[in-house]
């Protein structure tokens, strides 16, 4: 597509579009772990750091898709080992000032996974210099390699305060909600395009459920 029809505008507004999926409907997340070049001592003759020290977790809001499960014969029987896929929207990372690298980690649930491929999805009408999104490849990472207490919501299954997510909140471009900082940022507010909308961040909360049933959509 032509730069004439796609200028800088349509461009915000398709990042805009594509953060609102995933942050104000969809709601997945992982937690991401990067290892700190500061912190992390290399071994000059081999070039490797015989021990890694990582940076506080990360939440990232994504698209998650499970690969099928590998099934391996191992020396004590049958092992699993369970594969991802994470759609991040680039332009959020831009603004976060956040670089994913292969080697790094992350927890999505109660799985702990190394990452192992970041690609670039697509550009934007073919304009190189714009992506709408990386895709993330992960590998179940064993408990030697890395090991953290995963956040969750993990599985229902658990008694953990956090093992269910009860509370759901948008971000729609403010830079905190009622959950905390987000960092949030919509580019066509940032313009002035758009105004930030009036009646805030919707949630899905008990505040929404009348019949004492469980969490339920809010909006006042």
């Amino acid at each position: 597509m032509a730069r004439l029809f796609i200028t800088p505008r349509e461009i915000n507004f398709i990042n805009d579009l594509t953060k609102e999926i995933i942050k104000d409907v969809v709601g997945q997340k992982i937690f991401y772990y990067s290892i700190s070049a500061s912190k992390t001592k290399i071994n000059d003759i081999y070039d490797e750091a015989p021990e890694k020290i990582f940076e506080e977790p990360l939440e990232i809001e994504c698209l998650v898709k499970y690969q099928e499960p590998e099934f391996k014969t191992g020396q004590f029987g049958i092992e699993k080992t369970q594969g991802i896929e994470a759609y991040v929207q680039s332009k959020d990372l831009l603004d976060k000032e956040i670089e994913i690298l292969t080697g790094d980690f992350f927890t999505y649930g109660t799985v702990i996974f190394e990452i192992t491929s970041v690609t670039v999805i697509r550009n934007i009408f073919g304009q190189v210099e714009h992506s709408d999104g990386i895709k993330i490849i992960g590998k179940q990472s064993r408990k030697e390699v890395f090991f953290t207490k995963v956040l969750g919501p993990t599985e229902e299954k658990y008694t953990d305060p956090d093992a269910i997510q009860e509370t759901f909140v948008q971000q729609r471009g403010f830079k905190s909600n009622k959950l905390g900082k987000t960092n949030d940022v919509r580019s066509l507010q940032k313009s002035g395009v758009l105004d930030a909308p009036i009646t805030g961040p919707k949630e899905v909360s008990e505040k929404g459920d009348s019949t004492g049933s469980g969490s339920s959509f809010y909006d006042e």
